[in-house]
């Protein structure tokens, strides 16, 4: 019995890993023969939902702004958008390269044989579905369970959000320029979550790029803004005389919680929970 449990065993570790074909979100298939041991991240919220999968010993090398959990900080920086070190993610051997959408060098790394998947969430369905897509390269039986927790912290967070706070008209900046946080965005998506109010419609998109006047005209009740966006926000022209700035409903958010709201992965229930408290504190 013991004989044929040992060979058994011996077999099971003998017999490949079964490959699995992945469908990224530009339409590339690629065939992953088995588990990644050496991965590249050059999304921070990729990366943060390899590290959340339990993977984060497998990364051999990041982008420059992935800096969560604090261990990937001792990795190689790859660069960014514009300047990714192709040569060295070449020399580092990965056996795949997670990329967004938009990078520029995905072809070239291809072009050297990588095996790269492009994915980039966008809105809570997409955090969804990269968690699970993510799980499956990774061999992880059920990466929905980091789907579930984010789920439960953003109804929670929404519970903690007082009555006199629901349907309050929110302006949320996400970057100087001027960019917003629109209905359709998953920043957006989270504060309609804890009962507030956009004054960005669906159908200007996820971040769009707005006219100062537009934020005047809308005359929202609470501003929320990065620490960047905040400097001399209150003496754009005619801002002034908006509600929010009136009354001093503006949250101004942290760099370091500016990364947790910009980041659409495991996170997004503490990204919840720092909006639900802008709302709890500014509605007193």
């Amino acid at each position: 019995m013991l004989e044929r449990l040992i060979a058994l065993l011996l077999l099971a570790v003998a017999l490949p890993a079964t490959a699995v074909d992945i469908k990224d979100d530009l339409g590339y298939t690629t065939t992953v023969p088995a588990p990644p041991q050496r991965i590249v991240s050059l999304l921070p919220s990729l990366t943060e939902t390899v590290c959340e999968l339990g993977a984060c010993a497998r990364l051999v090398g990041v982008d420059r702004y992935s800096n969560f959990p604090a261990q990937v900080n001792a990795l190689p920086k790859l660069g960014g958008m514009d300047d990714t070190n192709v040569e060295l993610i070449a020399a580092l051997k990965p056996d795949v390269v997670f990329v967004a959408v938009s990078s520029r060098v995905a072809e070239r790394l291809r072009a050297l044989g990588m095996k790269v998947i492009a994915l980039e969430p966008r809105s809570y369905r997409d955090v969804q579905r990269v968690l699970g897509t993510i799980g499956t390269v990774l061999g992880v039986p059920d990466a929905q369970r980091v789907w579930r927790y984010i789920e439960a912290g953003v109804n929670a967070a929404a519970a903690s959000v007082p009555a006199k706070a629901r349907g309050l008209r929110v302006y949320y900046e996400v970057a100087p320029g001027i960019y917003a946080a629109g209905t359709v965005s998953f920043m957006g998506e989270t504060l309609t979550r804890l009962g507030a109010g956009n004054i960005i419609p669906p159908e200007l998109g996820p971040f769009p790029k707005i006219n100062p006047e537009y934020v005047v005209k809308a005359n929202p009740a609470l501003i929320m803004v990065g620490a960047r966006g905040a400097q001399g926000l209150t003496e754009r022209p005619g801002w002034a005389q908006i509600d929010a700035v009136r009354r001093g409903r503006i949250c101004v958010f942290k760099p370091e919680e500016g990364d947790i709201l910009a980041r659409p992965g495991p996170r997004m229930a503490e990204a919840a929970q720092i909006m639900a408290r802008c709302l709890r504190e500014k509605v007193q």
